[in-house]
This record gives structure tokens, sequence and C-alpha cells, in this order.
């Protein structure tokens, strides 16, 4: 029974520094932090046209947060070839490659801030809606992050900033923020975890009345 013990309180500590983890970054950015992050993202390697219009919509979008997490969804349409600008680093890939890059050098910025790729995928076909103008687009990805405080303080890390222009030289994007809704899993996990816990639970009554 001690041993049991031992586990369970073992298991507490972890998901309680997982919980921990997750949640970091919580609450609404204050006007200070949104100057304070706005100010390093300003002097990003990006295109110089590009990187104004960003920031005007991301203070618009940092100073109505509501301290929730954030679904990010990009969507990602490649160049036929890179398309160089000044600050760019020199590349000589092709833009998938260099867009490669970019997410590979951005997975510790992610862990490390409570941040992960939910969701990634490959366009099976063109838009079967024919909307104009049509784009066509080479791949989506959505990321959660805790807070828009979380991503503000990663992309002023001051690791992003040579990661920046590979994705910038590679892709038009268009990047939505999601307000948390209805995340419903695989539902295979969703069941399969149902029967173990009424196996566990069952396995559980059946010693203790008999036992």
């Amino acid at each position: 029974m001690l041993f049991e013990l031992v586990i369970a309180g073992a298991l507490v500590v972890l998901y309680g520094a997982f919980w921990a983890w997750h949640s970091q970054g919580a609450g609404k950015l204050t006007q200070a932090e949104i100057d304070q992050y706005l100010a390093i993202i300003e002097k990003l390697p990006l295109p110089e046209k590009g990187v104004q219009a960003f920031t005007a919509r991301l203070r618009a979008w940092a100073e109505a947060d509501d301290g929730k997490p954030v679904y990010m969804f990009n969507l990602i349409h490649f160049f036929p070839r890179v398309r160089m600008f000044p600050g760019a680093p020199e590349f000589k890939g092709t833009p998938e490659e260099a867009n490669a890059h970019y997410e590979k050098g951005l997975i510790w910025l992610w862990l490390s801030h409570a941040s992960y790729p939910t969701f990634i995928g490959t366009p099976q076909a063109r838009n079967l809606i024919n909307i104009q103008p049509e784009r066509t687009w080479g791949n989506m990805t959505v990321v959660r992050y805790p807070s828009r405080r979380t991503f503000l303080k990663l992309i002023s890390h001051p690791t992003y900033a040579p990661l920046a222009p590979y994705k910038f030289i590679a892709v038009d994007l268009d990047l939505v923020p999601v307000s948390t809704g209805l995340v419903v899993p695989d539902l295979r996990w969703l069941v399969g975890g149902g029967f173990a816990i009424v196996f566990l639970l069952v396995g559980w009554l059946h010693s203790t009345l008999l036992g």
C-alpha cells in the first residue's frame, strides 16, 4: 500500500509541474508589456512594409487581451522560389526547405514557452469552393499558445530574430488568432480512455468488496 501511495504522490507532483508549465504566461497583458514587446518586434529583420503592418495589427490584438489561451492558424502559401529582402540571410534551398528550417528552429522556443502545434496538415486539393481571388495553400498549421503574452514574448525572444527571415523569404502567410473553443481529440482515444477507466474502477471495486 505504501508503494502505491508513493507512486500516486509522485504522479500528482509531476502533473502539478506539468500544469504549471502548461499555464505559464497566463493573465492579461499590461500596456507597458505591450510597448516593451512591440519595440523589439519592430526591429525584426522582416520586409519593411510587412513588419509595419504586422506590428500595427499586433498592437490592436494585444490591447484587446482577454488573458486566455490562443490558437494561431497559419495558412501558408509557398512562393515558387525564395524571395530575398534587405537583411534576409542567403539561402540556396527551396521555400519549403526554408520554412522547415524556421520551424525546426522554433521547437525549443515553442516548448520553453508551453506552446506547441496541435495540427499540421497539407491540402489534398485546391479550394473546393471557387472564392475569388483564389489562393493556393501549401500547408496549414495550428499552434496553441497559453496567452497573447506568450506569443509576444516568444517572437520578441532573442532566439527568434535570426529565424524569422527564413519564414518570410519562403511564404505568404495568413496568421489568424482564434479564441479557445471546443477542442475534440480523436474519439478513439476518448473511448479507449473511458473503457480503461471503467476497467480499473471495476477492478478496484471488485477487489475492495471481495477482499
